[in-house]
């Protein structure tokens, strides 16, 4: 079987998070509330031009986030690992007091297997964020399912 890739492979992902826009944008702008359901440790806030790093300790692993814009309750994207750097937009739309996150990840290179596994790896990913980040904030539960992750 052969199979050809007509567009670059890219990550969508999305959930609903029952919580003020301004809220939910703060959870992933702030990295003390962020160190609580994605990474363990940051070196700083996502504001607009900021190049911070973040560490998940528990894999021995840090990446490189470069801030590309910062809006408050509406808009965060970012370039990261810059060995292979992708571009991540995270969107938050308010939803009468609840707030719809998207993420997508753009900027795949490599081969076709290499970014379709890339693409499913990253939607998986980004998705147990999103569920992390609705159950702490939503129910003040701290899910370890990036600290889980194998």
């Amino acid at each position: 079987m052969t199979l050809t890739l007509t567009e670059p492979p890219f990550v969508r992902t999305s959930l609903l998070i029952r919580r003020p826009a301004h809220e939910v944008y703060e959870a992933f702008a702030d990295p003390a509330v962020t160190t609580r359901f994605w990474f363990t440790s940051s070196t700083g806030r996502l504001e607009p031009g900021a190049t911070v790093r973040w560490d998940w300790e528990m894999f021995g692993f840090h990446t490189i986030v470069t801030v590309l814009a910062a809006e408050p309750e509406h808009l965060l994207r970012f370039d990261w690992n810059p060995d292979h750097p992708t571009t991540v937009e995270f969107r938050f739309t308010a939803d009468e007091g609840a707030t719809f996150v998207e993420v997508t990840e753009t900027g795949l290179t490599g081969t076709g297997d290499e970014t379709a596994a890339y693409a499913s790896g990253s939607t998986i990913g980004f998705t147990k964020v999103l569920c992390a980040a609705k159950a702490l904030l939503e129910h003040g539960i701290v899910l370890a399912v990036v600290a889980d992750h194998r």
